[in-house]
């Protein structure tokens, strides 16, 4: 058993009740009654728990009302507890008091499922705009999808810092660049940085609901898109819940080329990032070098497989591609040439004094605080915290491959840059050793359909961190929910509670260290 299984049966006792049809068997779902929720995530609290999610559903097809389940984690371990409310009294216990990442996932249940966590002290829509009409709940079975919304009036309330000299200034929703769409609010005095407050949602596409319009083999095609600088890392996510619904065991040959995909989607992304930090304190020289070598891997990609970014190559039950011999051979050069001129690039950023002035000591996260807000992913790697999917939840091949996480405590600019360079380095090795042991065999296993009122649930190490996916099949083996949540939904809190005590001019370098997704948190 467990520890934060035992906890909880100790803690509710003959109030906690196992939910039968939840997969894999190793995370399973515990209801509560809607009075002990928070007794709930108090006890797990003091297990030194994470939440990694809050989510609500519509089970009244199941006949059941809503549902709102709360994911924790310990190293191995997750565990979800679930309590019930009834459209009567759309209420439950709020969970911020407890958990700090809370505090958002429950105004996205409010927004999006139309249910109040009693006690949250924030009322302000999340993800929904404040033009939507009040009543609109997008994740409800009678919310029609396909009809145009009529536009109400609404105004968004910013907290405010008032006083002598302090004075505001707005960034975005639109950018100079072609980043996607978000609204960052500082509060200021002179040049240093006393608030800021981000209002995200603009490229909310109602991902989630489109997730109940497809079959579970269609669905996989929009889980590649929630976040396309991603594709891999959220395929994955969904092809591991669903086969776990089904019990579809992929073959070998397809989990060793979806880590050998997972690997190269991380190297190219955080080369990507590595050349953006670089321009933003005006080293242009590193910046395009970096991004020299992204688009060498990412030409790789397209020649060997079909796509830059991998996309729809992850599929239910394995992969949709191969690699030939003549392809192993040309990575693996690759790789040779990649890391030669990767270490002269890292030398240059290292030894350079004016990017060192601008990166040490840059938007510090404490341990402290990114444990309290639970980030994930190299944020929370850089900020002291050993959190990695593929080694504390290893799935295959990771559990036979292994992998090397880097953890530093400073918590800057730096340390986030740092930790990618190190997870570049071991990326680079697991790539060779997947290589030189790929076994032979099919590249993907039949995928049944999943029976009625079944849920699965996946958690898998993307390269911003840990992606979870968890989805839930209606009385006629439907997808009644999907729940996405990317790294970005936790870590946006960590940019805003870096920038305190930074000048103005330091946000754009902070705001890249983390390079969070929009469109993965605009669900």
């Amino acid at each position: 058993m467990g520890r934060l299984k035992d906890t909880l049966l100790s803690t509710l006792g003959a109030d906690v009740k196992e939910v039968e049809g939840q997969f894999p068997s190793s995370v399973p779902v515990f209801i509560v009654p809607k009075k002990r929720f928070a007794e709930a995530a108090k006890a797990l609290k003091k297990e030194y728990a994470l939440l990694a999610g809050e989510w609500a559903t519509d089970e009244t097809l199941l006949g059941r009302g809503f549902g709102i389940y709360a994911c924790y984690r310990k190293e191995s371990e997750y565990l979800i507890v679930k309590t019930l409310a009834s459209s009567e009294d759309p209420t439950f216990p709020s969970l911020t008091k407890k958990f700090t990442p809370a505090y958002r996932f429950e105004r996205q249940i409010r927004s999006l499922v139309g249910l109040t966590a009693a006690g949250n002290p924030d009322d302000r829509p999340w993800i929904k705009h404040e033009d939507w009409p009040a009543d609109a709940w997008p994740l409800r079975k009678i919310f029609d999808g396909s009809q145009r919304l009529p536009r109400v009036y609404g105004e968004y309330r910013w907290v405010r810092a008032e006083g002598e000299g302090i004075y505001e200034i707005p960034v975005g929703p639109v950018h100079a660049g072609i980043i996607e769409p978000g609204h960052f609010r500082f509060q200021a005095m002179g040049e240093d940085v006393i608030n800021l407050e981000e209002k995200l949602g603009y490229v909310h596409k109602g991902i989630e609901k489109l997730f109940e319009s497809f079959s579970w083999q269609e669905a996989t095609k929009l889980a590649a898109r929630v976040s396309g600088d991603t594709t891999v890392a959220h395929s994955l996510g969904y092809c591991r819940a669903l086969e776990a619904m089904t019990g579809c065991v992929p073959p070998d040959r397809a989990l060793w080329l979806r880590a050998l995909f997972l690997e190269r989607e991380r190297i190219a992304n955080h080369l990507g990032d590595l050349g953006a930090i670089c321009n933003d304190v005006a080293f242009a020289v590193l910046f395009y070098h970096f991004y020299r070598l992204k688009e060498m891997v990412v030409r790789t990609n397209m020649k060997l497989f079909g796509h830059r970014f991998l996309m729809d190559r992850v599929v239910p039950g394995g992969v949709s591609v191969d690699i030939a011999g003549s392809g192993i051979t040309a990575i693996l050069s690759e790789m040779d040439q990649l890391l030669k001129e990767f270490e002269r690039l890292v030398i240059i950023y290292d030894e350079n004094s004016s990017v060192e002035d601008r990166v040490r000591d840059t938007g510090i996260l404490s341990s402290e605080k990114a444990r309290d807000l639970g980030m994930t992913g190299f944020v929370a790697r850089a900020s002291g915290l050993n959190l990695d999917c593929r080694v504390h939840d290893p799935y295959p091949p990771y559990d036979r491959i292994g992998v090397t996480t880097p953890v530093l405590v400073s918590g800057d600019v730096h340390a986030r840059a740092w930790v990618r360079v190190e997870e570049i380095r071991d990326s680079v090795r697991i790539i060779r050793e997947i290589l030189k042991t790929l076994p032979d065999g099919r590249l993907a296993s039949a995928v049944a359909a999943p029976g009625p009122d079944r849920s699965g649930f996946a958690a898998v190490e993307g390269w911003r961190g840990e992606i979870i996916y968890w989805v839930q099949s209606g009385p006629k083996g439907e997808i009644n929910r999907a729940m996405v949540r990317d790294p970005s939904s936790l870590n946006w809190l960590g940019l805003e509670q870096c920038i305190h005590g930074n000048i103005v001019p330091d946000f754009p370098v902070c705001n890249k260290s983390f390079n969070q997704s929009y469109s993965g948190n605009d669900l």
